[in-house]
């Protein structure tokens, strides 16, 4: 049975103020929704690669459990951190595989491409990484809908309870993200 956001709330809350026993009831709750997130990041990566989807999860829930003086809002702020936390952890693993390489090589890719797969996903995402951070500076919340819908699988709504804002808002920045990841990944 899936777990009602409010309950995940409740205990998120309630962990906040100091209640350990919450936590030790919140991670049988949301395990299951931080694999599917960390499967989701993990589909696109070559075979054999070091990192496993449960290592993934588990070390994101080390580092969620560890953040000091988090002010938790709700189920969406708990998942959207996990998902920034996971974007890190694979860009990381990433950087540390290429830097093993020849110095690496970067090339420029599209979104989609990014999405779809091969075993060169390292260099994408860090390509990816790079283009991300040069929107936040133009436009954080672009940069933070494209990280809360592209890698943290969350839904428009979701993301517009995020983020505080209307669910057309969501969908018009999403488009204009992608656009200029579009453009800035192609190299244009």
């Amino acid at each position: 049975m899936t777990p009602s956001p409010h309950e995940v709330t409740q205990l998120l809350i309630a962990w906040r103020q100091g209640n350990q026993s919450a936590l030790d009831q919140l991670l049988p709750l949301v395990y299951d929704e931080l694999h599917r997130l960390a499967k989701r990041y993990m589909r696109g990566e070559a075979r054999g690669h070091t990192l496993q989807t449960t290592a993934l999860v588990n070390e994101a829930y080390l580092r969620l459990i560890e953040q000091p003086g988090i002010e938790w809002q709700d189920r969406a702020h708990f998942f959207a951190l996990a998902a920034r936390i996971m974007r890190f952890l694979l860009v990381d693993h990433a950087r540390t595989r290429q830097a093993a390489k020849h110095g690496g090589g970067q090339r420029q890719v599209t979104l989609d491409e990014v999405a779809a797969i091969v075993p060169e996903r390292s260099a994408e995402l860090l390509a990816l990484d790079e283009a991300l951070g040069r929107l936040a500076t133009l436009d954080g919340r672009q940069s933070q809908i494209v990280e809360l819908r592209y890698f943290g699988g969350l839904s428009v709504e979701e993301t517009a309870e995020v983020l505080g804002v209307s669910e057309i808002t969501v969908k018009r920045e999403w488009l204009k993200a992608k656009a200029w990841l579009y453009r800035e990944l192609r190299g244009k």
